[in-house]
């Protein structure tokens, strides 16, 4: 009787101990509620380090899959120029196109000469 008990108690522990001496108690101090929560500094160090690095990445992740929010700047030093859109740059004609461009005005040339 006694080893199945033991065996109960050793394959089912969520039944918990229950104690028919009065003499018999104890006292938890690490789960106890009025227990401060005490925290290595190391760990709270890195803890931080890991937040602020998940932070970061998730700001890129945002940055990546998001390209229509744009960029802001909150530097005043920081600046840039677009020489590709601005109003005074100079039109730039893709190859293909003047190609094609050519081709079409060269027939037209030769229609011009047979009318």
């Amino acid at each position: 009787a006694s080893l199945k008990k033991l065996a109960v108690d050793y394959l089912h522990p969520e039944v918990g101990v229950t104690s028919t001496d009065g003499a018999a108690f104890g006292r938890n101090y690490f789960n106890r509620a009025s227990a401060p929560d005490v925290e290595d500094s190391e760990l709270a160090e890195e803890r931080a380090a890991i937040l602020a690095e998940v932070a970061s990445l998730k700001k890129l992740a945002v940055d990546y899959l998001h390209p229509e929010v744009g960029v802001t700047s909150v530097d005043g030093a920081a600046f840039g120029r677009n020489y590709f859109n601005r109003a005074s740059a100079p039109d730039v004609e893709d190859s293909e196109l003047a190609e094609e461009r050519a081709a079409i005005l060269a027939e037209v040339a030769s229609l011009k000469k047979l009318a």
